[in-house]
Protein backbone atom coordinates (compact mmCIF):
# COMPACT_ATOMS: atom_id res chain seq x y z
CA UNK A 1 0.00 0.00 0.00
CA UNK A 2 2.92 2.71 0.76
CA UNK A 3 4.29 1.69 -2.33
CA UNK A 4 1.36 3.41 -4.17
CA UNK A 5 1.96 6.54 -2.32
CA UNK A 6 5.56 6.77 -3.22
CA UNK A 7 4.98 5.85 -6.80
CA UNK A 8 2.30 8.34 -6.98
CA UNK A 9 4.75 10.91 -6.38
CA UNK A 10 7.33 10.44 -8.92
CA UNK A 11 5.59 12.61 -11.57
CA UNK A 12 5.81 15.25 -9.02
CA UNK A 13 9.29 15.02 -8.89
CA UNK A 14 10.05 14.79 -12.46
CA UNK A 15 8.20 17.62 -13.01
CA UNK A 16 10.65 19.49 -10.70
CA UNK A 17 13.42 17.75 -12.49
CA UNK A 18 12.19 18.98 -16.08
CA UNK A 19 11.55 22.58 -14.60
CA UNK A 20 15.23 22.52 -13.40
CA UNK A 21 16.69 21.14 -16.99
CA UNK A 22 14.01 23.89 -18.63
CA UNK A 23 14.78 27.19 -16.48
CA UNK A 24 19.01 25.84 -16.28
CA UNK A 25 18.85 26.03 -20.05
CA UNK A 26 17.75 29.51 -20.16
CA UNK A 27 20.51 30.72 -18.32
CA UNK A 28 22.86 32.47 -20.63
CA UNK A 29 26.79 31.46 -20.62
CA UNK A 30 28.35 32.90 -22.71
CA UNK A 31 27.55 29.70 -25.60
CA UNK A 32 25.07 29.99 -28.09
CA UNK A 33 22.01 28.14 -27.05
CA UNK A 34 18.66 28.13 -28.90
CA UNK A 35 16.91 27.61 -25.00
CA UNK A 36 17.71 31.14 -24.57
CA UNK A 37 15.09 32.59 -27.16
CA UNK A 38 12.98 29.80 -28.11
CA UNK A 39 10.35 31.03 -26.00
CA UNK A 40 10.78 34.40 -26.22
CA UNK A 41 6.96 35.61 -27.12
CA UNK A 42 6.41 37.28 -31.08
CA UNK A 43 3.42 39.85 -31.76
CA UNK A 44 2.51 38.18 -35.01
CA UNK A 45 -0.53 39.51 -36.74
CA UNK A 46 -2.10 40.72 -33.24
CA UNK A 47 -1.28 37.41 -31.34
CA UNK A 48 1.96 36.55 -29.41
CA UNK A 49 3.48 33.56 -30.28
CA UNK A 50 6.30 31.71 -28.74
CA UNK A 51 9.52 32.02 -31.08
CA UNK A 52 10.05 28.28 -31.56
CA UNK A 53 6.94 27.91 -33.84
CA UNK A 54 7.75 30.71 -36.11
CA UNK A 55 11.37 29.87 -37.19
CA UNK A 56 14.30 26.99 -37.04
CA UNK A 57 16.49 28.44 -34.31
CA UNK A 58 20.57 27.28 -35.01
CA UNK A 59 23.93 27.35 -33.71
CA UNK A 60 25.61 29.36 -36.29
CA UNK A 61 29.19 29.60 -34.47
CA UNK A 62 29.76 29.05 -30.74
CA UNK A 63 28.77 32.35 -29.97
CA UNK A 64 25.94 33.14 -32.37
CA UNK A 65 22.46 31.77 -33.07
CA UNK A 66 20.93 32.27 -36.23
CA UNK A 67 16.82 32.63 -36.78
CA UNK A 68 15.22 31.98 -40.21
CA UNK A 69 11.55 32.69 -40.01
CA UNK A 70 9.09 30.89 -42.50
CA UNK A 71 7.59 33.88 -42.98
CA UNK A 72 10.09 36.36 -44.08
CA UNK A 73 7.71 39.00 -43.01
CA UNK A 74 8.50 38.00 -39.52
CA UNK A 75 11.44 38.36 -39.77
CA UNK A 76 11.49 42.82 -37.76
CA UNK A 77 8.47 41.05 -35.08
CA UNK A 78 11.23 38.74 -34.43
CA UNK A 79 14.12 41.08 -33.55
CA UNK A 80 12.05 43.64 -32.01
CA UNK A 81 10.85 40.64 -29.40
CA UNK A 82 13.98 39.67 -29.22
CA UNK A 83 15.60 43.05 -28.39
CA UNK A 84 12.96 44.05 -26.00
CA UNK A 85 12.22 40.63 -23.94
CA UNK A 86 16.64 39.71 -23.99
CA UNK A 87 19.62 41.40 -23.15
CA UNK A 88 20.72 40.16 -26.31
CA UNK A 89 21.15 42.79 -29.92
CA UNK A 90 19.83 40.63 -32.42
CA UNK A 91 20.65 41.62 -36.20
CA UNK A 92 18.23 41.13 -39.16
CA UNK A 93 19.30 40.45 -42.81
CA UNK A 94 17.12 39.66 -45.56
CA UNK A 95 16.90 35.75 -44.84
CA UNK A 96 16.65 36.40 -40.56
CA UNK A 97 18.17 37.48 -37.58
CA UNK A 98 21.58 37.00 -36.28
CA UNK A 99 22.12 36.66 -32.07
CA UNK A 100 25.29 37.55 -31.25
CA UNK A 101 26.67 36.41 -27.60
CA UNK A 102 28.42 38.97 -25.42
CA UNK A 103 31.19 37.94 -23.05
CA UNK A 104 29.79 37.48 -19.59
CA UNK A 105 31.34 40.25 -17.26
CA UNK A 106 32.25 38.74 -13.30
CA UNK A 107 29.15 40.64 -11.95
CA UNK A 108 27.29 39.08 -14.58
CA UNK A 109 28.49 35.45 -14.16
CA UNK A 110 28.14 35.69 -10.22
CA UNK A 111 24.14 37.01 -10.93
CA UNK A 112 23.46 33.76 -12.98
CA UNK A 113 25.65 31.58 -10.42
CA UNK A 114 23.27 32.97 -7.97
CA UNK A 115 20.48 32.69 -9.91
CA UNK A 116 21.09 28.81 -10.55
CA UNK A 117 21.53 28.57 -6.63
CA UNK A 118 17.69 29.84 -6.64
CA UNK A 119 16.82 27.94 -9.34
CA UNK A 120 18.54 24.73 -7.19
CA UNK A 121 16.16 26.05 -3.98
CA UNK A 122 12.94 26.19 -5.19
CA UNK A 123 13.26 22.47 -6.72
CA UNK A 124 14.12 21.15 -3.29
CA UNK A 125 11.71 22.71 -1.63
CA UNK A 126 8.68 21.22 -4.07
CA UNK A 127 10.78 17.75 -3.84
CA UNK A 128 10.90 18.12 0.12
CA UNK A 129 7.12 19.41 0.44
CA UNK A 130 5.92 16.18 -1.77
CA UNK A 131 8.10 14.39 0.46
CA UNK A 132 6.58 15.59 3.58
CA UNK A 133 3.17 15.23 2.29
CA UNK A 134 3.80 11.25 1.40
CA UNK A 135 5.19 10.92 4.92
CA UNK A 136 2.13 12.27 6.32
CA UNK A 137 -0.18 9.91 3.94
CA UNK A 138 1.78 7.28 5.52
CA UNK A 139 1.87 7.96 9.08
CA UNK A 140 -1.69 7.69 8.98
CA UNK A 141 -1.82 4.47 6.88
CA UNK A 142 0.14 3.22 9.40
CA UNK A 143 -2.42 5.09 12.62
CA UNK A 144 -5.19 3.66 10.49
CA UNK A 145 -3.83 -0.40 10.88
CA UNK A 146 -3.70 0.01 7.12
CA UNK A 147 -0.42 -1.24 7.21
CA UNK A 148 2.73 -2.42 9.81
CA UNK A 149 5.03 -0.12 11.93
CA UNK A 150 7.74 -2.30 10.10
CA UNK A 151 6.28 -1.05 6.63
CA UNK A 152 5.67 2.52 8.09
CA UNK A 153 9.99 2.52 8.63
CA UNK A 154 10.53 0.20 5.25
CA UNK A 155 7.94 3.12 3.16
CA UNK A 156 10.21 5.72 5.41
CA UNK A 157 13.76 4.75 3.83
CA UNK A 158 11.99 4.04 0.56
CA UNK A 159 10.79 7.47 -0.07
CA UNK A 160 13.81 8.63 1.12
CA UNK A 161 16.11 6.49 -1.44
CA UNK A 162 13.78 8.36 -3.51
CA UNK A 163 14.11 11.82 -2.49
CA UNK A 164 17.79 11.76 -2.69
CA UNK A 165 18.15 10.11 -6.14
CA UNK A 166 16.29 12.67 -7.63
CA UNK A 167 18.41 15.76 -5.36
CA UNK A 168 21.12 13.61 -6.90
CA UNK A 169 20.08 14.54 -10.33
CA UNK A 170 19.19 18.23 -9.40
CA UNK A 171 22.78 18.68 -8.07
CA UNK A 172 24.13 17.29 -10.86
CA UNK A 173 22.35 19.23 -12.99
CA UNK A 174 23.28 22.51 -10.98
CA UNK A 175 26.57 21.71 -11.13
CA UNK A 176 27.36 21.48 -14.45
CA UNK A 177 25.74 25.33 -15.21
CA UNK A 178 27.80 26.07 -12.82
CA UNK A 179 31.08 24.92 -13.81
CA UNK A 180 29.60 26.47 -17.27
CA UNK A 181 29.32 29.64 -15.70
CA UNK A 182 32.71 29.70 -14.50
CA UNK A 183 34.38 28.91 -17.38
Amino acid sequence: MYKEQIESIKPEFEKALNYVTQKLMSVRTGRANPALVENTLVDVFGSKMPLKQLAAISIAQPKKLRVEPWDKSYIEPIARAIQANTALSPVTDSNGVWISMPELTEDVRKDMIRMVGQIDDGAKKTIRKYRDETWSTIQKLEKEGQISEDNKFKAKDELQKVVDSYNQKIDELVKNKKKELEA
